[in-house]
């Protein structure tokens, strides 16, 4: 019997989902906590806790930084996995989809599905066929997700014509562009109704458009019987489509909360940047910016670039703050200046430059291991 490339990427597709479909769980002892840490982390971690979950913790032979987060999802929700690259996010998800395999802890998950099709995910690469075309790639996860025909057809024309791929059909996935191709990798999570869809940076690449109509799709989750664990480095992203955020920086869960909660939190402040012409008039520039704000605190060192943190009872009002700096730009001859509202990223950063995040570095030809301590979390966790 003569078995096409179709068959055969079937074969290993079906291969591939009951692999990642959750078996014997084993159960590992939790790491130790650590000494200093956020009480919105904290009280995550005890929700985690009371839901009978432990902490995941993986090692990997390499060297890098550790890596820790705590939290619950729950249906109905998009929780944000928000960080800068190599934060961690990623393996948060590899570790859900059990493609990197426990050392230590379990993932939890309440009122467990049998079937192996409610997960759906979308990594961070693209895992196609070259040579099939958009329409095979979406008839055969639908086969396989268990769909029928007819069923199948209905679904397949739905997530086409709302993200428009309707003229890219019959195209092989080779000659697509890289925002057509995340957009296919989308659709297939989203095949077969999933439960839970876990979503790493799913609209990298994508036009403002296709960026547009995920976060379309994304919004139509709320209020179901569905959910969504989203990582993206995009605060705008995180903003527009999460209930729920949980920041990852240099490996550890610095916060997690609601958007806007977050925001009132730690989002105080102004950040002051200024980019000046010449090094030798640092020091003078500095004194002058402590007279128009006294409790502004110095972030960077970079000779050509002073950045402040200003405190908001030193930047108000606004309209003499400016004109201040509009006659320290005509006397200093200064090149240009920034002044914007403190980030909730900016605001992250700040903690972890404070120190106590801080971890030894491993000589460079050593031997060393990656610790992950990751997410404990209850998977379709109905109202808790």
């Amino acid at each position: 019997m003569i078995v096409n490339e179709k068959q055969r990427y079937q074969t290993n597709l079906a291969l591939l989902i009951y692999r990642l479909s959750p078996g014997k769980e084993p159960c590992h002892q939790n790491p130790d906590e650590p000494e200093e840490e956020d009480e919105d982390v904290q009280a995550e971690r005890e929700r985690v806790r009371q839901a009978i979950a432990s902490q995941n913790q993986k090692e990997v032979k390499q060297s890098s930084l550790p890596i820790e987060t705590w939290f619950i999802f729950v249906l109905g929700e998009v929780l944000g996995l928000l960080g800068p690259n190599g934060a961690g996010k990623s393996t948060t998800i590899n570790m859900i989809t059990g493609e990197t395999v426990l050392s230590a802890g379990q993932v939890g998950e309440a009122n467990r599905l049998q079937s192996p099709g409610f997960l759906g995910y979308c990594p961070q690469g693209n895992p196609l066929w070259p040579t099939l075309t958009v329409q095979e790639h979406l008839e055969v996860y639908a086969a396989v997700k268990g769909l029928r025909k007819k069923d199948a057809a209905v679904a397949i024309d739905r997530m086409v014509k709302a993200l428009e791929l309707q003229e890219h059909l019959k195209k092989e996935t080779r000659t697509l562009s890289a925002g057509i191709t995340r957009k296919l990798c989308f659709i297939l999570s989203m095949l077969g109704n999933p439960t839970v869809m876990l979503l790493d940076e799913p609209s990298t690449g994508m036009d403002p458009k296709g960026q547009r109509q995920v976060k379309a799709i994304h919004a139509a989750l709320k209020n179901k019987e569905q959910g969504a664990i989203l990582t993206t480095h995009y605060m705008e992203e995180a903003e527009a489509v999460c209930d729920r955020v949980a920041i990852m920086v240099a490996g550890e869960l610095r916060c997690i909360g609601s958007i806007q909660y977050l925001k009132s939190k730690f989002g105080k402040g102004y950040l002051l940047e200024i980019k000046v012409k010449d090094a030798e008039q640092v020091d003078e520039l500095h004194a002058k910016i402590l007279t128009i704000f006294p409790q502004a605190a110095r972030q960077e060192r970079i000779p050509s670039l002073l950045v402040y943190k200003i405190p908001m009872e030193d930047a108000l009002p606004l309209s003499q703050a400016f004109s201040k700096l509009e006659a320290a730009k005509q006397t200093l001859g200064f090149e240009e200046y920034s002044f914007s509202l403190n980030t909730l990223m900016q605001a992250c950063d700040a903690r972890r430059d404070k120190g106590h995040f801080s971890h030894k570095s491993q000589p460079a030809n050593s031997t060393s291991f990656l610790k992950v301590e990751l997410l404990c979390f209850l998977l379709m966790a109905h109202g808790q």
